[in-house]
C-alpha cells in the first residue's frame, strides 16, 4: 500500500500513477491553453495556489523527471508556431509548458500546497480501492474517456477540415457538383451522429442520485478531523436523526457526536479520520465502548472510521453492541445507503 510520503519521495511510485490525470479535474478544474494540451508555469502556480517560485524551484530540482512527463521550454521557431496555433499574444522569448502528466507530476512533488495534497489523497484512495475491491469483467480504466476523446477528435476533423474541403470543391467543380454535395451531406450526418453519441455518453456517465459519486472517500480523506465529524453529522441528519450535536474537543467525554434516532433512541458516535492503510484496533473500540455504555448510556453506538477495523476490534465491537462503520461501509453510507441500526 503506497502512502503520501512515498509519493513525495519515490519517482518509481510517481511514475506508476501518472496515467490518472483525471484526478486533477476531480480536485479542481484545470484550465488548459487553447490547444487543449498544456498550461503555463503561471497557470500551474494558480492551480496549486502557490507562488511562481515554488513551481520554478521544483522544475529546477526535477527537470529530467518532468521533461519525461511532458514539460518543455519552447523557443525560436517552435515557440512562434505554438503562438500561431494557440492564439497566444506574447512577446516572451521562451515559454515553459506543462502537459497534464507534468502537472500531476508536480502535484506529487509539491509539499506546501493543500490542492496538491488533495490530489495525492485522491491517488491514494483510488490505489486502495483498486487493490481491495473485486472486479468482474474488468474494463480498462481509461476506455470510456479514450472513446470520448476519439469521438471528439473525429467530430473536430469532420467539421473543421473535411466539410470545408467539400465546400471548396463544390464551389470550383461543375461536372461532379451533385456527387460532392451528396458526399458532404453524408459526412455531415456522420458528424451529427457522433455529436449525439457523445452527448448520450455524457448523460450515461454523469453522476446520478442513485449512483455513488466518484471520489467520495477521497473527499473525506482530504478533510480535517472537525470537517469529518461535521460530515458524519450531516449523514445522521439525512437519515432522520434529530438533536444532532458535534461535541468533539477536550470535554467530549469520549464521544464526538450525540443525537437521537428517528424513533427516539439515544445515539453516540466516535469519529476517526485515519489514513486508509491504518486500522482501528481493539483498545480504540474498548475505550469507546466504555464511554458509550457507561458514561452516556447510549442505545445506539457508532464507531465511524475512514480505515478498516482489525479482526479483534470487530469482535469486541460486536460483543459490546458497537456498530463498526469501516471504510467500505462508510462509503456506501455516504453514497446513499442507510445504516440498518438507524432504521
Amino acid at each position: 500500500m503506497i502512502n503520501e510520503t512515498a509519493l513525495l519521495e519515490s519517482q518509481t511510485l510517481r511514475s506508476s500513477v501518472l496515467d490518472r490525470t483525471d484526478v486533477l479535474d476531480r480536485v479542481k478544474t484545470l484550465t488548459l491553453l487553447p490547444d487543449g494540451m498544456h498550461v503555463t508555469t503561471a497557470m500551474v502556480a494558480t492551480y496549486f495556489e502557490v507562488g511562481l517560485e515554488a513551481i520554478k524551484s521544483l522544475v529546477k530540482d526535477h527537470r529530467t523527471e518532468l521533461e519525461a512527463n511532458g514539460y518543455g521550454l519552447l523557443t525560436g521557431e517552435e515557440l512562434r508556431s505554438f503562438k500561431n496555433l494557440s492564439g497566444i499574444q506574447s512577446r516572451t522569448r521562451s515559454l515553459a509548458l506543462f502537459s497534464r502528466r507534468a502537472v500531476l507530476n508536480i502535484a506529487m512533488l509539491l509539499r506546501d500546497s493543500e490542492v496538491a495534497r488533495q490530489v495525492r489523497v485522491y491517488l491514494l484512495d483510488m490505489e486502495y480501492l483498486a487493490r481491495t475491491q473485486p472486479v468482474e469483467n474488468p474494463v480498462p480504466a481509461d476506455a470510456a474517456s479514450l472513446d470520448d476523446r476519439i469521438d471528439q477528435r473525429i467530430t473536430h476533423i469532420l467539421g473543421k477540415t473535411v466539410v470545408p474541403m467539400f465546400n471548396a470543391l463544390i464551389e470550383t467543380s461543375g461536372e461532379h457538383r451533385r456527387e460532392l454535395i451528396a458526399l458532404r451531406a453524408g459526412v455531415q450526418r456522420i458528424e451529427k451522429r457522433l455529436q449525439q453519441h457523445n452527448a448520450r455518453l455524457q448523460r450515461l456517465e454523469g453522476p446520478r442520485e442513485d449512483r455513488p459519486l466518484a471520489g467520495v472517500m477521497a473527499a473525506m480523506d482530504a478533510m480535517n478531523g472537525r470537517e469529518f465529524e461535521e460530515r458524519v453529522a450531516e449523514l445522521l441528519r439525512r437519515d432522520g436523526c434529530t438533536d444532532v450535536v458535534v461535541r468533539g474537543g477536550g470535554r467530549d467525554r469520549g464521544i464526538d457526536i450525540s443525537a437521537l434516532t428517528a424513533d427516539g433512541r439515544r445515539i453516540v458516535v466516535q469519529c476517526k479520520r485515519f489514513a486508509p492503510h491504518l486500522s482501528i484496533t481493539s483498545p480504540d473500540v474498548q475505550k469507546f465502548a466504555g464511554a458509550a455504555k457507561v458514561l452516556h448510556e447510549s442505545e445506539v453506538a457508532l464507531f465511524v472510521a475512514t480505515c478498516p477495523f482489525t479482526r479483534d476490534a470487530q469482535n469486541i465491537a460486536a460483543e459490546s453492541g458497537i456498530t463498526a462503520v469501516h471504510r467500505g461501509l462508510l462509503e456506501e453510507w455516504s453514497a446513499g445507503a442507510a445504516l440498518s441500526v438507524l432504521e
